[in-house]
């Protein structure tokens, strides 16, 4: 009897998508979440990761489990102690699942972390890579940091393998964010101040994303390793906007203010923050992934962007 893939944050934009493409491959998938879901495979509902005790017989016939649940970065978080929320979710809520796996004799744990870990800003033309040491600066990317340290030593323990991937910015259909916002800026046909961006950021489509994932979920080399997931090309905030224009059969208007001028007002608005995400380079390599697992990004970025309009 074959084993099942459990599959965390089911009803979220990447992991619904996981648990789609492997119920289409014909894997069997149990779809972990906090809500009723509809679509193809056995449904855990499940009140919190740090407690899934009453569910050791499924856990039992799990093979692979793929955790993409999380408290995702928030941008204005309003709480106390962002660093305490983030702990709660990001590294307990893991590391009781993982332990919770490994006791049961899951094969394989796939982390799915951020390329925040490594940082939020690169040189032009020199890019992260996967072993680079974690450089987090924000309470989301030392809270994914902390659970792949853990997640590392319960391995190192337990046997249990252990991959994680560390994804930039993910876009597809149905993303949210700042993202489905810029789309909708473009969407409208809203003059920009950003023509003149020669920046450089990498970013990854849903399906190449997805496609990483399941790689991962069988290839012997993957065993306790760290990937950057990514297209493969990266691009300007310009080409980026540029390329969603033309994704969504829309002209762009893009107005070439130097981004000096852009950074010097945004500082003085009290948005440097934004500035630096619009301006500032954030490049990963993807080598690794290539030479270790033979992986290809399926889609390009056009085809990619295209994704994220299915009625054009």
């Amino acid at each position: 009897m074959s084993r099942d893939i459990l599959v965390t944050g089911a009803a979220g934009f990447v992991g619904s998508e996981v648990a789609r493409k492997l119920s289409i491959r014909g894997y069997s998938v149990i779809r972990a979440s906090r809500q009723t879901l509809d679509g193809p495979g056995k449904l855990l509902e499940i009140r919190s990761l740090c407690d899934l005790s009453e569910h050791s017989e499924t856990l039992q016939n799990v093979d692979t489990v793929v955790h993409c649940a999380a408290r995702a970065h928030i941008m204005n978080d309003e709480v106390t102690d962002p660093l305490a929320e983030y702990r709660e979710v990001n590294v307990n809520g893991t590391l009781s699942l993982a332990r919770q796996a490994a006791e049961a004799g899951v094969r394989r744990f796939i982390f799915i972390s951020s390329i925040k870990v490594n940082g939020e800003q690169t040189p032009l033309n020199k890019p992260f890579t996967a072993d680079d040491a974690p450089a987090p600066l924000d309470a989301y990317g030392i809270s994914k940091m902390e659970a792949e340290q853990g997640l590392r030593a319960l391995a190192t323990e337990t046997g249990m393998e252990v991959v994680i991937i560390r994804p930039p910015l993910v876009y597809g259909p149905g993303v949210k964010g700042n993202f489905a916002s810029m789309i909708r800026l473009v969407e409208k046909g809203l003059p920009l101040p950003l023509g003149a961006i020669h920046n450089k950021r990498s970013l990854v489509g849903l399906d190449n994303l997805v496609d990483l994932i399941i790689t991962c979920i069988e290839h012997p080399a993957a065993a306790n390793q760290v990937f950057l997931a990514g297209d493969g090309e990266d691009l300007s905030t310009t080409e980026l906007l540029k390329g969603v224009a033309k994704a969504s059969n829309k002209r762009p208007r893009l107005i070439p203010v130097p981004a000096g001028i852009l950074t010097l007002g945004a500082t003085m608005l009290g948005k440097k923050a934004m500035a630096q995400r619009l301006l500032d380079s954030l490049q990963v390599d993807i080598s690794k992934a290539r030479n270790l697992l033979g992986w290809q990004p399926p889609l390009d970025v056009e085809q990619g962007l295209k994704r994220c309009f299915p009625d054009q």
